[in-house]
């Protein structure tokens, strides 16, 4: 038995224990993977001399995110190094656009493509220097937002009031046509909205560009020394220096629920194990509802939410250990970590549009990662590991290049889309194919297959659009990590704030699983939510509850 079983050892599930274990609860966390960590992993799976991160590898959130900065990580062994530019967008007439980690540089480079957009920047920055410690504080607190939104509403208003307000709705496509003269500013601000699924037409994808951009000119995009699995092992390491318990390779198989109350969890060893207090799961929504837990558990008016929940798209992504640097032809290109490949604002649109309709982009907008120009530990002198990805529709249409990709994600898929990512940077860089020494790679099905909350390579755990945000997210409700089922919260990217490593999703169910340890709120809040909770008739048969039997026989497991 324990206090409390965190279901998922990804970032937001070690940060839950880690807050869990911090306030004397004996934390139990079960990972079904053979190692921790989810989306937070590197290996030497592409070659041996290479360290490449799986998935993630650069972490502004996490030095930003008052959750994962109150664990002080760094005492426990994680160190971060910074490329000497935080992000470039070399552009098709060879000009690049840089984010600087010194903001005045950065304005002065956008100057070059601009009269006047210099200082279009550093008002941005302004705007942040106002606003960013509230606006983190906001997205990392359950809503209502109380005491954050109340110091953001005073600062809105001292920085323009209603002015600024409308800045945080604008698309990011408009933004750069009312702030900008030149493409170097909006592109900078576009690819950054881009890492979403979110297009240059969307609302509020000028302030997702803002923020990571901004975060970027303050904290800068760093990687961990030695691998993203850095990040995770310092998590680790710092759980169970308080006693925590992890246990690998053993998978959560139902969430046990007595009259009305998560008591435990069966595993798929065998195992019952009891949860006194809390079961937390860093899983996502659709996983955990009508997955760990019965759908005879669930409201009509949840399970009808629940079938329009929405996922962000499919991820494509290749690996490479390259035998020297990538040769850009924008030599600037050259000192960044991040590297975005876009031509101009029409083809990052036209980019989204495929995605919208269905078809695999032909041109597809690369993120592209120079883990080395960053961590030199990450390959041998004079070399580069690199990795790019780019997204993908998730049920694919067709294809709107000449390769008939048809989104089986078979040999032929993947072979055909790693040639279209490796032409996409061949043109800004002649020669790179030349210094290709090995490559992985990872489809959606393999991202998939390495995190099971990475649902065919989802990288946010669900759409990052304004309809399920905030409330909304990951259904219409409160935005908290409560659920309808006492002593069960959701502590994965699927809440809010939603995607990125800044913990703040396990934080936050974490802290309700403490405040809900007081006798009084641990009958009060079930009832709370199950009033606010909406009641719809489904649209759908629902399927049968499991028998008498059935129930019986996993409650009397526990």
């Amino acid at each position: 038995m324990a206090d409390a079983v965190v279901i998922g050892s990804g970032p937001n599930g070690l940060v839950a224990a880690n807050v869990l274990a911090s306030a004397g609860w004996d934390v139990l966390v079960l990972e079904a993977a053979a190692t921790p960590g989810g989306a937070v992993a590197s290996d030497r799976g592409v070659h041996p001399d290479y360290v490449s991160d799986l998935c993630s590898s650069f972490y502004p959130l996490a030095v930003a995110s008052p959750a994962m900065r109150a664990l002080e990580l760094e005492k426990h062994g994680l160190e971060w190094r910074h490329a000497r530019a935080v992000m470039a967008h070399p552009l098709a007439d060879g000009r690049c656009a840089v984010l600087e980690h010194d903001p005045e540089r950065t304005a002065a480079g956008l100057e070059r493509f601009g009269a006047g957009d210099g200082d279009s920047w550093m008002r941005l920055y302004g705007l942040w220097s106002d606003l960013g410690d509230d606006v983190m504080k906001a997205l990392a607190t359950p809503f209502p937002p109380v005491r954050a939104g109340l110091g953001m509403a005073r600062r809105l208003r001292a920085a323009g009031g209603l002015r600024a307000a409308r800045f945080l709705t604008l698309p990011v496509r408009r933004v750069g046509e009312e702030d900008f003269t030149g493409p170097g500013g909006p592109m900078l601000l576009a690819g950054t909205a881009l890492h979403a699924d979110l297009a240059p037409e969307a609302a509020g994808s000028g302030a997702f560009g803002w923020v990571m951009a901004m975060l970027g000119q303050r904290y800068g995009w760093p990687a961990p020394l030695g691998g993203a699995g850095a990040l995770t092992d310092a998590l680790v390491r710092r759980f169970t220096a308080q006693g925590g318990t992890l246990r690998c390779g053993t998978a959560a198989t139902r969430i046990v629920i007595r009259e009305g109350r998560a008591v435990g969890v069966l595993t798929s060893d065998g195992d019952a194990v009891r949860a006194a207090r809390a079961v937390l799961a860093d899983v996502s929504a659709p996983a955990l509802y009508n997955g760990l837990v019965g759908w005879e558990h669930l409201s009509a008016g949840l399970r009808d939410d629940l079938r329009r929940f929405q996922w962000d798209y499919a991820t494509f992504k290749v690996d490479w250990a390259l035998s020297g640097p990538v040769p850009w032809a924008a030599p600037e290109t050259a000192r960044a970590g991040t590297v975005h490949l876009g031509d101009d604002m029409a083809d990052l649109t036209r980019f989204a549009a495929q995605l919208a309709t269905g078809h695999v982009p032909d041109n597809p907008f690369t993120l592209v990662g120079q883990m080395t120009t960053t961590d030199p530990s990450r390959s041998p002198a004079g070399t580069e590991s690199l990795w790019a990805y780019t997204h993908v529709p998730r049920y694919v249409v067709g294809d709107a290049g000449p390769a008939g990709i048809t989104g089986a994600w078979d040999e032929r898929d993947d072979l055909a889309m790693a040639a279209r990512l490796e032409e996409r940077i061949e043109r800004y860089a002649p020669g790179f194919r030349s210094r290709v020494v090995a490559r992985r790679i990872l489809s959606p099905r393999a991202l998939e297959r390495h995190d099971a909350n990475l649902s065919q390579g989802a990288l946010n755990g669900g759409t990052a659009a304004l309809h399920q945000q905030l409330v909304f997210r990951p259904t219409p409700g409160l935005g908290r990590p409560e659920t309808p089922i006492a002593s069960l919260y959701l502590a994965s990217a699927s809440a809010h704030p939603g995607g990125g490593v800044h913990g703040a999703c396990g934080a936050n169910a974490a802290r309700a699983a403490l405040r809900a340890s007081h006798p009084v709120l641990r009958h009060v809040l079930p009832r709370l939510s199950r009033m606010l909770t909406p009641s719809r008739p489904p649209r759908a048969p629902v399927p049968p509850a499991p028998s008498r039997e059935a129930r019986e026989r996993s409650h009397a497991a526990l």
